[in-house]
């Protein structure tokens, strides 16, 4: 059970001294939402955000906040299990990955010609999704930068994973933004001055029900964007193991917003780098260490949530003060982790030391989820 602190209205699964000075005044702001139902649901993986940390869960009774959901709406994680091993998979590492950066756009990188969706025969789901058609088209399918990526992974008995971080690319992002300023606009009118991005909108508002209607198709384009991406990956991984199959595959999603029934009402739940609990999740922790699947407890007290990742300790840019290419390359080379990059700069912002240790995080939310299955990186892509 998370702790709870009265002046925060907050349940916390992490030793609050361990949560940055910035995460914590987030805290206290979202606290001051009028339509807060019970308390925030902080998660051990919890470090700033923008208006509200990452690794925050909070539940509104009649208001939806589009930067509670975050900017890419609907990131997340899929995993295959396959029925290859790690025995057989090694030597070939390098070469799988330099096929897949050919096989798949990654950073900036978008595609020349839009793959066949069946997501394009949707009609666009309001203003920014009918503008953004085209262009997202020609996104879908491609990974993206910061902390997305693939990575070949194996479970403690040698069985090769591929898994898969991304999320609905700029689309997402331009849905978030543009409901911001329609919230902001909303709550001013209203001699509201919310904290830069807690602004909200009513759900019942025409307003709120656009911004959810075009967070869901952001929702689907993510989910669609890590099929497609996972689809290339196992046509690469099949030219090189001809007999190769599909065993399992899991999806965790970790931006969105979603209506649930707590406590016996009806509320909003926005989850933002947070994973709903419920069934199997997958939790990655960062670069060059363990991604766990778990079995999610659905904990009332954390809104049926966990964390979706190990979470920051060092910003971006301090990452890059602090940590050089060459220390990333050394830890990952003693790990025997090979790592293929068209960007060294980006690569140091997602280095193992900036991350929190992923051991710990999952022993703070050891009532959330049950380990399952723990799985290690032998080969990485970042964008």
């Amino acid at each position: 059970m998370g702790r709870y602190y009265p002046k925060l209205k907050s349940r916390i699964w992490i030793p609050i001294d361990k949560i940055e000075e910035e995460a914590i005044e987030q805290i206290r702001n979202l606290s001051r939402i009028p339509s807060l139902f019970r308390w925030i649901a902080v998660m051990p993986d919890v470090h700033p955000g923008y208006g509200m940390p990452i690794g925050g869960v909070v539940a509104l009774k009649n208001a939806v906040i589009p930067y509670a959901v975050g900017m890419d709406i609907g990131c997340g994680v899929v995993t295959v299990k396959t029925n290859l091993t790690a025995e057989i998979v090694m030597k070939y590492r390098e070469p799988i990955l330099k096929m897949f950066l050919e096989k798949i756009p990654v950073g900036f990188r978008w595609r020349g010609k839009a793959l066949s969706s069946d997501l394009w025969k949707k009609k666009p789901a309001g203003f920014v999704t009918e503008k953004e058609w085209k262009k997202a088209q020609k996104q879908l399918g491609t990974l993206g930068g910061g902390n997305h990526f693939i990575e070949i992974q194996k479970d403690e008995s040698g069985e090769i994973f591929l898994t898969v971080h991304s999320g609905s690319r700029n689309l997402g992002k331009q849905v978030a933004s543009h409901y911001d300023r329609i919230a902001k606009e909303y709550c001013k009118k209203r001699g509201v001055n919310p904290p830069p991005g807690l602004s909200w909108l009513p759900v019942d508002s025409n307003e709120g029900k656009q911004y959810l209607g075009e967070m869901n198709f952001c929702i689907e384009f993510a989910s669609e964007n890590r099929r497609l991406i996972m689809e290339t990956a196992l046509e690469v991984m099949k030219y090189f193991f001809p007999d190769i199959e599909e065993l399992e595959r899991l999806e965790t999603i970790h931006n969105y917003a979603s209506f649930e029934e707590h406590y016996g009402e009806k509320v909003l739940v926005h989850r933002k780098g947070a994973v709903k609990a419920k069934g199997k999740v997958i939790i990655p922790g960062s670069m060059g260490s363990s991604t766990y699947i778990a079995e999610g407890l659905c904990s009332p007290d954390s809104f049926c949530s966990c964390s979706h990742g190990a979470g920051r300790v060092l910003g971006r840019h301090e990452a890059k003060r602090k940590l050089s290419f060459a220390e990333v390359k050394r830890d990952l080379d003693e790990r025997n982790v090979v790592l293929i990059t068209p960007d060294k700069s980006a690569v140091v912002e997602e280095a193992r030391a900036a991350y929190k240790d992923i051991e710990e995080v999952m022993e703070y939310q050891k009532d959330l989820v049950k380990k399952v299955t723990r799985l290690t990186p032998i080969a990485v892509i970042k964008g």
